[in-house]
Parts: C-alpha cells; sequence; structure tokens
C-alpha cells in the first residue's frame, strides 16, 4: 500500500494543483467560480486549458475527453488526441479553452424521450468548472454537462447544478432573515455504496449474470444470510485484497473512499465516502462504480451493482447522506447542544418535512427502477411508502412546539456497560431507525431508497428542488412579517399540523405501518410503474419550471424514458430467460430424463423382487415438471411476443409487469425445483451454493 497521504489526488487537476500551476488572478478567478457559481471568461479558459494540457501530458495522457452523463445512468465520453500538425509532418500538443469549454459528441443516439430524433445529431458539451478534471488511463477527464443543438437538456448534471442553485437562492433568503449574509449555500452529500463480488470464471458461465446483471434462475442455497455471519465479518483475503487495491485508484481521484465492511447477505459488502458538495460527490459516485467494475476483473472478480443479483438473500441498496451547508462551513442541519432553542434548524428541518410530505410521490420516482423494485419492501429494504424518521428527541421538540407547549430538553445519558474497566461515553438523545427510508441522523438526512446500480443525481435533483421551494415560500412568508420570532414559531407550528403524517418513528418493514400508512393518506407506489406518472404531474411541472430545473417538455421526457427503460430492462431479462430456457436447461433436464428412464427401465428388465415403486414416482414428478417447463417456456414466449401489441410506453410498462414478470417468474419457480433434483453434473451453470460461497 502506497502512502496515502502520498498518492491522494495525484490524478486529479485540484485546488492545489491548480494553485501552483495557474496565475495568482486566473486561480482566484477559478476559485470565485467554484465557490459562487461566476461565469468563466475566455480569456481564462486558455490559461487553464494550457494548464490542465501541460499537468495531464506529465501524467501520461495522450488524450482528452468532455465526461457527461445522459440519460442512460452511466456515464460518456469521446477521447480526442491534443496532437495538432505542423509542418515537415510533425505534430505539436495543443488544447485551447474553446476545447476545454466545448464539446460537440452525437446527441442523437442516447435516450431523449423524443426530444431528438435521429437525423438531429448535433449535441454539445460543456465543461463544469465546479468539478476537477482528473487523469485516468492515458486520458484527460473534464466533466461537463450535456444537451442538444436545440438546448434541451439531455443529461443529469445539468438540472442538478440547477437545482444546487435554486437551493443556495432560497436558503440564503432563510439565513440573511438570522442576520446571516452567507457567499453560498450547497448540498453535501455521501453516497454509501453496496455491491456484490462474484468468481469471475462461474460469473462467464452465467448468461443472466453477463446480460442482465442478476440470477434469472437459481434455487434457494441450503445456507444463505439467517446465520448472520457474514454482516461486519472478517474480510477474506481475497476481497480484503481488492478492497485494498479499490481504495488506493479512488484515492488517487480525490474520492474519499472511508468506510469498507461486509454487509448482510453472503458475497455482499460496501463502500461508503466521507460527504463532498453534491456536484462532485455525484461525480465520485460514478467513478466508484466503475472502479469497482474494473478493480474487481484484476482480482478474477466481477462487481455485481444489481438491486437484486440474488433471490432470497439482501439485495443492494445506495445511501445517500443528504445535509446542507454554508460558505463558512455551518451545517444548517445541525441541531447543536440545545435543539429546541435551535429555531433556524428547525426552520430548515420544518422545509424538509413540508418538502417530503408534498412531493413524496417525486421522491419515489426518483428511485424508480426495475431492479429496484425487487428490493423496495423485501424487509431488506425501506418500502415504498415515503415516510421520514426523526427520533424521540425532535420529534418531541416539534410536537411541543405544535401544541404550544414549552419543549424539554432531553437530558443527556451515559452508557453503562457493567464493567467498570470499559470506558463511559454519552449516548445519542435518539436511537437509529434502519428501516425508514428517509431518516434524520444526526446532522443530516439519510435517503436510504436509491438502488446500488443508480446515478445519485436524480434523487438529489429531486430533493434540492423540492426543499428550494418550502424555502421560498417560508422567505416569502417572512418577508411580509416583522416579528421574525413569533413568524418562525408559526411557519414550524403549522408545519407540524399539516405534514406531521410523514413522520413515522417505527418499524417500516411491518404490516401494521402499511395500514397506519393508508390511514394517514401516504402514497404506497409499489413498483415503478405505479410511481413514473407522478413525474409528469401538474405539481411537478409545475415546481421544476418555477426553479428552472427543467421544462415542461423535458420532464415528459424523462417520463417517456423511465417507462422505456422500464420495459426494455424486463424485455431483455424475459429473452435472456428464453434464451438460458431452451439452450441449456431444457437439453440438461431431458438428458437426465434419459439417464433416470433407462435406470429404471433396466431394474424393471431385470424381473427380480426389485421395488422400484419410489424410482418410479421420482421418474414421473421429473417428467411432469420437466412437460411444465416446456409450457411455461411456451407461455413466457408468447407474453413476450405480445407487447408490442400495446400502445403508450405506460401501456406497455404495465403490461410488461403484469403478464411478463408473472411469466417469467412461474417459469423460475419450476425451472428452480428442477434444480434441486437434477444432479450437479448435469446442471448447466454455477448454482447459489457456487456463487455465494466462491471462497
Amino acid at each position: 500500500m502506497s502512502d496515502v497521504s502520498a498518492i491522494f489526488g495525484c490524478n486529479v487537476f485540484n485546488e492545489s494543483v491548480m494553485q501552483a500551476r495557474l496565475p495568482k488572478a486566473v486561480f482566484k478567478a477559478l476559485k470565485k467560480t467554484m465557490a459562487e457559481g461566476k461565469e468563466v471568461s475566455r480569456e481564462i479558459a486558455d490559461v487553464v486549458a494550457t494548464a490542465m494540457k501541460d499537468w495531464a501530458i506529465e501524467k501520461g495522457a495522450t488524450h482528452y475527453t468532455h465526461w457527461f452523463q445522459p440519460m442512460t445512468g452511466i456515464t460518456a465520453e469521446k477521447h480526442d488526441a491534443f496532437i495538432s500538425p505542423v509542418e515537415h509532418g510533425k505534430v505539436i500538443m495543443e488544447f485551447s479553452g474553446k476545447e476545454l469549454i466545448k464539446g460537440e459528441p452525437d446527441a442523437s443516439s442516447f435516450p431523449s424521450g423524443g426530444l431528438r430524433v435521429t437525423f438531429e445529431a448535433r449535441g454539445y458539451t460543456t465543461w463544469d468548472p465546479t468539478s476537477y478534471a482528473f487523469v485516468k488511463d492515458g486520458t484527460l477527464y473534464i466533466p461537463t454537462a450535456f444537451g442538444s443543438y436545440g438546448g434541451e437538456v439531455l443529461d443529469k448534471k445539468t438540472p442538478l447544478l440547477r437545482s444546487m442553485e435554486a437551493i443556495d437562492k432560497q436558503a440564503k433568503r432563510i439565513l440573511a432573515k438570522f442576520g446571516k449574509n452567507v457567499t453560498r449555500v450547497t448540498t453535501t452529500v455521501g453516497a454509501e455504496q453496496e455491491y456484490f463480488l462474484v468468481d469471475r470464471a462461474m460469473y462467464k458461465q452465467r448468461k443472466d449474470l453477463i446480460l442482465t446483471g442478476r440470477t434469472l434462475f437459481g434455487a434457494k442455497p441450503p445456507k444463505g444470510q439467517e446465520m448472520d455471519d457474514h454482516y461486519f465479518g472478517h474480510l477474506r483475503t481475497r476481497v480484503s485484497e481488492y478492497m485494498k487495491d479499490l481504495d488506493e485508484e479512488l484515492w488517487k481521484l480525490g474520492i474519499l473512499a472511508k468506510t469498507k465492511h461486509n454487509e448482510v447477505a453472503p458475497c455482499q459488502h460496501e463502500l461508503a465516502p466521507i460527504f463532498g458538495t453534491t456536484n462532485l460527490a455525484t461525480d465520485h459516485n460514478q467513478l466508484t462504480m466503475e472502479m469497482m467494475k474494473k478493480v474487481a476483473k484484476r482480482h478474477n472478480l466481477i462487481c455485481l451493482l444489481h438491486e437484486k443479483p440474488f433471490a432470497g438473500v439482501n439485495g443492494s441498496g445506495k445511501h445517500n447522506n443528504w445535509a446542507m451547508s454554508t460558505s463558512d462551513g455551518e451545517n444548517l442541519l445541525e441541531p447543536g447542544k440545545s435543539p429546541k432553542d435551535n429555531t433556524q434548524f428547525l426552520l430548515f428541518l420544518a422545509a424538509v418535512i413540508k418538502a417530503v410530505d408534498e412531493y413524496a410521490d417525486l421522491l419515489r420516482v426518483s428511485v424508480a427502477s426495475a431492479g429496484n423494485d425487487h428490493r423496495l419492501g423485501a424487509n431488506e429494504a425501506p418500502p415504498a411508502i415515503i415516510s421520514m424518521f426523526l427520533g424521540d428527541e425532535l420529534t418531541g421538540i416539534l410536537e411541543a412546539i405544535e401544541n404550544g407547549e414549552e419543549a424539554q430538553a432531553v437530558k443527556k445519558q451515559f452508557m453503562e456497560t457493567g464493567v467498570d474497566a470499559l470506558p463511559k461515553f454519552v449516548k445519542d438523545t435518539t436511537d437509529r431507525n434502519r428501516t425508514s427510508p428517509f431518516a434524520f441522523t444526526g446532522n443530516k438526512f439519510e435517503f436510504r431508497s436509491l438502488g446500488s446500480s443508480a446515478s445519485i443525481a436524480s434523487a438529489n435533483i429531486v430533493l434540492n428542488t423540492i426543499v428550494a421551494e418550502e424555502l421560498q415560500k417560508f422567505a416569502d412568508i417572512l418577508d411580509t412579517r416583522d416579528d421574525m420570532d413569533v413568524a418562525v414559531m408559526e411557519i414550524i407550528r403549522d408545519t407540524m399540523k399539516n405534514h406531521k403524517r410523514i413522520i413515522f418513528n417505527g418499524n417500516n418493514y411491518s404490516e401494521e405501518w402499511v395500514k397506519e400508512a393508508e390511514r394517514r393518506g401516504l402514497h404506497n407506489l409499489k413498483t415503478s410503474v405505479d410511481a413514473i406518472p407522478a413525474f409528469e404531474s401538474e405539481e411537478a411541472i409545475k415546481v421544476f419550471k418555477k426553479h428552472g430545473i427543467l421544462s415542461e417538455t423535458e420532464v415528459r421526457s424523462r417520463c417517456e424514458i423511465l417507462l422505456e427503460n422500464y420495459s426494455k430492462t424486463i424485455n431483455i431479462e424475459a429473452l435472456t430467460m428464453l434464451d438460458m430456457a431452451k439452450k441449456e436447461i431444457l437439453p440438461a433436464i431431458l438428458n437426465y430424463n434419459k439417464s433416470v428412464f433407462e435406470t429404471l427401465k433396466v431394474k424393471q428388465e431385470l424381473g427380480l423382487n426389485i421395488s422400484v415403486e419410489k424410482e418410479q414416482a421420482y421418474a414421473v414428478k421429473l417428467s411432469n415438471l420437466t412437460e411444465s417447463l416446456m409450457s411455461k417456456i411456451e407461455e413466457l414466449d408468447k407474453v413476450v411476443l405480445d407487447a408490442k401489441n400495446n400502445n403508450s410506453e405506460l401501456e406497455i410498462a404495465k403490461y410488461y409487469r403484469d403478464y411478463v414478470l408473472e411469466a417469467m417468474q412461474t417459469l423460475r419457480m419450476v425451472s428452480d425445483e428442477l434444480e434441486t433434483m437434477v444432479s450437479s453434473a448435469n446442471w448447466p451453470f454455477p448454482t447459489y451454493v457456487d456463487l455465494l460461497f466462491y471462497v
């Protein structure tokens, strides 16, 4: 392992590199852009481009790329060499401010939800100076935004940056009421990333893992996660070596990888970073997922980021730890030593409560995907019902304000272990709730519903926008009032009276909560198809337009993309199932049938007084299941073909949810039962035991 302090950020054109390589005035101007969102001039860009190119070449780079985040949910890049021809057949290495600021990738082949058609190809990438450039694999990577020739937003970064500006504007209005003049308010995020590791050789024998990222077939193994022995358990040598290698690669890219451990399911793990500004955290999470996959191959492993790679054990999520901070370093969600007296904190808290209640459906859409549907509400992840956990202390303070009573301070208590030698320490004032979708965890909110493969941009665009909306409403009220203290308490009181239904501190996994949530009038959008239409509701379009995040056309296009992705995902899974069932499982079963019946026939023909009753029963069951398998293959074939008979994207998505998924599940059930009957030598690909317990 290298010296961490020496290698950290060594491949990043970060602030220290800029300060060393840029003229003082240029560095100051660029810092102002990063701190306040001021536009960069072409003259500044020229100087930065030259310094960036020289630094990158010293790092071994020969190319540069505008690195962007289209609506695919992953990143995209087109590489150009620094070379420029000169006389005598020679070249020089050049890179201008124009090339830094603007790129022109094809914009016709990315998801656009109808915003673009095939012949409309021109798109633009625009340098994002608020996120650091970096060198990777011999190329200078320049974080950029991406849009079309007509000005339509085609990426996730542009609306994310807009949402950060919206919350900055409204939060500063609130802070001004408290006599604070801050330069900027930013949202910060730390994205905890769960993932699975499987053996690469076994992975290559499973078409479902290769094509879909999850196992479409697989009988339950004799042992799963029921012993709870993997969670926080000893890191196996092979995994530990992978994690060390991954940490080093991430640190070189300036990613603050902090925590690593085994997760609940066998061969499941987690990596957690230190928080950063939302824009940078989004870039870093995309890089983290890429590096997880890349480094795994060096160790003859494969990293699976699907939300549910294996049935019967926990799936993988991504916990989005979200907060608001000022340019002075003040965390606006920090309660302080006496939360009941911290009215500024309580006002910002009230804005989040109101936002989550009024736009719970949008938060649900922000984590919607076919993969995440397998995980949400499965007693391993928060349910599809969006609620928030505040803990006893904060709930008590808010209830006291609502009732016009004096809030009582919670007495600090020491943790008593009963062992004199163990040091005593002050307990937290409330427990944590790992079943809550949106939980307050001391000085931030942990949005736990995100799927492991998701871009965190979507959830944070929604979070930033809806909180900016409520902060604006609060600021508008305060603008009309002279009695600041009274007005603030009235806002908090009204928020509790009208929106306390969203607060739930109990067990979100229980059936009682489902019934209680329904009584409270909370959304229970169980599937992505139930949730996605809310994205283009009148309320959603209004809030996105109002804060300049997305136009109505852009909102509707994203809704179409989400539905399209859902249907395409299930279609690919269904076709993969059919391919495996027809070409691998069925031939193996028929071959095994043959050997069973031949053995039975030999016994019967011997004419000896040997009972073959058990063999006959076994053979009959095997034959019946084989026939059922053939029927289920035919049924899935039919429903997949019929899917194209639907008209709208919503109807198609509903069809895949209601019919194709059902046919896939019944086919799997028959196949999985056959797996338990067939000898290991005859089964065509690695089983769950092989995959989950590879070391």
